[in-house]
């Protein structure tokens, strides 16, 4: 059966939440066999819509837009009070502790931000990560440029009470002096949670701190530093649904002080002679250069509309919603989800699945051409969790991840183009251009 819905007829999942909402395009998205949908946004763990709040405050900034901090006209100085505002913002969204106080360092993402710590450890600090992790938390340890020694990837643990055994094993076994566990808050890959607050507690317990990736996990419940008792956190905007390249880096500023400047630049500096530079403290010692001040902004607005009470929504509604879509594709023979931990672990909104008989990129491009779904295809930049988790004779995944703009029509659409897919395969022919199936031909 075709279970393609025509634009407006879909039935929204959303409560009330007020100016919670995304911009998109009214027009929907072509399909190979002619006519127009709605499009089925299911890729928000790669890059979120942007929030209409966020889309509103970056028009009220642009008229004023100026270089920050160094400019004496009247733009340059709002400007540099809406980015001091946004980081104060951000500081309040990430719970950071005031006494002493956290710093924020605005960058371009999660990967950015990871790398900035990498070159802010002290020299030969050990570190401990999982191999379960994004690569942007598995590899800046290892770069040539980091100042981390020794590098201990764990292997991926059977549960959450062996991820907190083997982490405080690891970090008891490590040389004493600086240690560094790197741990996910939500997986990029099956959506599954950690057990931070477990895990901050054993690393503390054994002298060592906590850096958490929270790219996936922040769009969807709140994250404090002050409640798990992370040392830092780092996250991207594009996932907060501020898509114009921002990031953060936030937690405790010894380290980040102590440490040269992540970029050598304008900005960094405090003073310049012939013979020496003075740089400057915290943040702007790891923000040279023409600060991204609209994406600084844009994240900030989305950390405003994002308040605990519309992430609790929020939740209980993407709850629902994952629940129809796991059930959906359960039922459909040859799918097979991925987990780490089993089906009942608590997860945020992302489902990653296969299909027996179906290339994962074949079916994407289907779900894409013929249903006008969106979703992620591959290994999802998680290369060890992915291939681990991945059923014999299959080589890359299909991941499906909800949002904000979710409704329950767009779930109901995954499942039922799945089902069609499985009964009688794609219905257009598709061919590889540059790494990619497309159709072919492409009438759109």
């Amino acid at each position: 059966m075709t279970v393609v819905t025509p634009i407006g007829s879909a039935r929204s999942a959303q409560p009330d939440l007020g100016r919670c909402t995304i911009v998109t395009a009214e027009e929907g998205v072509p399909l190979v066999f002619g006519g127009r949908v709605e499009y089925a946004n299911l890729d928000y763990a790669a890059s979120a819509p942007c929030l209409t709040p966020v889309a509103e405050a970056l028009s009220a900034a642009l008229p004023h837009y100026a270089s920050v901090h160094r400019g004496a006209g009247h733009h340059s100085q709002v400007s540099t009070d809406a980015y001091e505002r946004a980081r104060r913002s951000v500081s309040r969204f990430l719970g950071a502790r005031t006494e002493p106080a956290d710093a924020v360092v605005f960058v371009r993402g999660t990967t950015d931000a990871l790398n900035l710590l990498a070159r802010a450890v002290p020299q030969g600090c050990t570190v401990v990560v999982f191999e379960s992790e994004h690569h942007a938390s598995l590899l800046p340890w290892e770069h040539p440029a980091s100042r981390a020694g020794s590098v201990v990837r764990l292997p991926l643990p059977e549960s959450p009470r062996a991820a907190i055994d083997a982490a405080r094993a690891a970090l008891a076994a490590a040389p004493r002096g600086p240690r560094l566990l790197c741990v996910t808050a939500a997986s990029n890959v099956t959506g599954e949670i950690w057990p931070v607050e477990e895990l901050v507690a054993v690393a503390h317990a054994e002298g060592a701190r906590v850096v958490v990736d929270a790219a996936q996990y922040a769009p969807h419940l709140p994250f404090s530093l002050r409640d798990t008792g992370a040392d830092y956190v780092a996250l991207s905007a594009h996932k907060l649904y501020a898509p114009f390249g921002s990031g953060v880096l936030a937690g405790r500023a010894d380290w980040l002080q102590e440490a040269a400047p992540y970029l050598a630049g304008g900005g960094a500096t405090r003073l310049v002679t012939e013979h020496d530079v003075v740089w400057n403290d915290l943040p702007a010692r790891h923000e040279a250069g023409s600060p991204n001040v609209l994406g600084a902004v844009a994240l900030a607005a989305a950390c405003d509309t994002l308040t605990p009470r519309v992430q609790e929504l929020l939740h209980i509604r993407e709850t629902a919603l994952v629940e129809r879509l796991r059930a959906g594709l359960a039922e459909i023979g040859g799918v097979h989800e991925l987990s780490l931990w089993g089906e009942d672990h608590p997860r945020v909104g992302i489902v990653s699945f296969v299909v027996d008989g179906i290339p994962a990129d074949l079916l994407a491009a289907a779900l894409s051409a013929e249903y006008g779904i969106g979703v992620r295809d591959g290994l999802f930049c998680a290369h060890p969790l992915t291939r681990h988790l991945l059923p014999r004779g299959h080589g890359q995944a299909v991941r499906a991840s909800l949002g904000i703009g979710t409704t329950w029509e767009h779930v109901d659409r995954l499942v039922g183009a799945v089902a069609d897919l499985v009964e009688r395969g794609p219905r257009w022919e598709y061919a590889d251009a540059d790494g990619r199936l497309v159709p072919v031909p492409d009438p759109r």
